[in-house]
């Protein structure tokens, strides 16, 4: 599994948030290049960034920040929040991300996600975003009834291959992963998922890696590297040396 060290930008800062609050935001680096460059210094082999302006209002606020991370650092990055449009999507690309997260327009909007699947194929992520097991959007500011499992065997049939599982009431919470829900996703997805929620320390990452399910090749971490719970390179090679 890959490590992705989260790097969530507001105004231009590199933050986190409390179970996706608003309310609830820590402020970390005033350039979030220098937390990307701390991360692929220590180890990191690809980033996972989210403009959380764009995530709240629908369009992408940040792409001058996104776009000096890509270009500074050679790893992948992988880029969400507000991509609801071709135009956005294209933007970010534009900008140097690797793979793009779609959240909210890719339930909502068939035609938007199938048009981006034939234009970028392997390169589209979907974002599934679950509090108290069901499907949240737009941010994760709205809440839905819809299953998780419902809604990745619908974008399963739409031909989507790579997934993010996020649990929104571990996130940032340094509470442990939601290995139920891994395992439930794990059991759904046609392809590939990176599961984000709850990290705190080495042996929560064991504890994923010890589920074995092939199909999650990869782990966000955010506030527990912010706060020094771990390094960054030891638990990539804690990743490999369970694979």
């Amino acid at each position: 599994m890959i490590l992705y060290p989260a790097i969530d930008i507001i105004d231009g800062k590199a933050v986190r948030l409390a179970q996706g609050d608003y309310a609830q935001q820590t402020d970390y680096d005033a350039d979030p290049l220098d937390a990307a460059r701390r991360w692929v210094d220590a180890g990191a082999r690809a980033l996972h960034i989210v403009d959380l302006d764009g995530a709240r209002s629908g369009v992408p606020a940040n792409l001058a920040a996104i776009e000096r991370i890509a270009s500074a650092l050679e790893v992948p990055v992988q880029v969400g929040g507000g991509l609801r449009s071709e135009a956005a999507v294209a933007g970010v690309i534009a900008a140097g991300a690797t793979r793009v997260i779609l959240g909210t327009a890719a339930f909502r909007d068939v035609e938007f996600l199938d048009a981006v699947l034939a234009a970028h194929g392997d390169r589209v992520v979907v974002s599934v975003d679950a509090r108290g097991g069901l499907l949240a959007a737009a941010g994760w500011i709205e809440q839905t009834e819809v299953p998780v499992a419902d809604a990745i065997m619908r974008l399963n049939d739409r031909g989507v291959r790579r997934f993010v599982y996020s649990n929104i009431d571990r996130d940032g919470m340094l509470t442990g992963p939601d290995l139920d829900g891994a395992r439930e996703v794990a059991g759904v997805v046609q392809g590939t998922f990176t599961y984000s929620g709850g990290i705190a320390g080495l042996a929560d990452l064991e504890a994923l890696a010890k589920l074995r399910q092939v199909n999650m090749t990869g782990v966000i971490v955010g506030k527990a590297i912010y706060e020094g719970k771990f390094d960054v390179g030891d638990a990539q090679a804690l990743l490999d040396k369970l694979r």
